[in-house]
């Protein structure tokens, strides 16, 4: 794998609390110098970080019903197309958990549909990633979670929002891939810190990565 492929694979990520307009500059201007597929930030930095990488091939994700997912349908559609409206190509939306594990199957279906819908609507291209949060669910959960995703038309699933109790798995992103498909993307997220933990990931079967320590997993390749 190529510095450049391998930055590819990476959503540079910064999504705690205190984070500030200057962090969010910093983190554009190394995805710019790195060329990372995209920034993942809080909905409130997208104008800011769409100014900042517009003409450049970096996009700007956000995520939708974070961290918890238990927000109402409704505000998660409203905050996903006004993300879109704002410059954000992808969002990242958490799922009902507690609905998926009492198996309100409609519930979670409907959710996720709306997100995809809402996103699309404000723009054709937008992409939908799931977050399906593994470190609460079961096996069988999981399955059930990405089906659940896929059917509802959603581009990704995704491991973990990284304020759960735990990350991504090699495990987990071998399950999710073996439901989904080859067609649809798995990014993993949650705890990657390294190169090495990157590349189990990718053989387990995931297209993405999200990641706050971009730049040096980047730079151990280059060593």
């Amino acid at each position: 794998m190529t510095k450049n492929e391998l930055a590819k694979l990476i959503d540079h990520t910064i999504l705690k609390a205190i984070a500030t307009q200057e962090d969010v500059t910093k983190l554009c201007n190394e995805a710019l110098e790195y060329e990372f597929a995209s920034v993942c930030i809080n909905p409130s930095f997208v104008p800011l970080a769409a100014n900042l990488l517009k003409d450049s091939s970096v996009l700007v994700c956000t995520v939708i019903g974070f961290p918890l997912g238990s927000t109402s349908t409704a505000a998660k559609a409203f905050e996903a197309q006004e993300a879109v409206k704002n410059g954000a190509l992808e969002v990242d939306m958490v799922i009902n958990v507690g609905a998926l594990k009492e198996r309100r199957e409609d519930v979670v279906f409907q959710d996720i549909s709306a997100v995809v819908e809402a996103a699309k609507g404000a723009n054709p291209e937008a992409i939908t990633k799931v977050i399906i949060e593994t470190c609460y669910l079961t096996d069988e959960e999981k399955v059930l979670a990405c089906q659940l995703a896929k059917k509802a038309g959603a581009h990704f699933v995704k491991t973990s929002t990284g304020f759960g109790s735990g990350g991504a798995t090699a495990h987990d992103i071998s399950l999710m891939r073996q439901t989904v498909g080859p067609e649809m993307g798995v990014k993993a997220s949650g705890g990657i810190k390294n190169l090495e933990q990157v590349l189990e990931m990718v053989k387990a079967g995931a297209s993405r990565i999200g990641a706050s320590a971009g730049v040096d997993i980047v730079k151990e390749l280059a060593l």
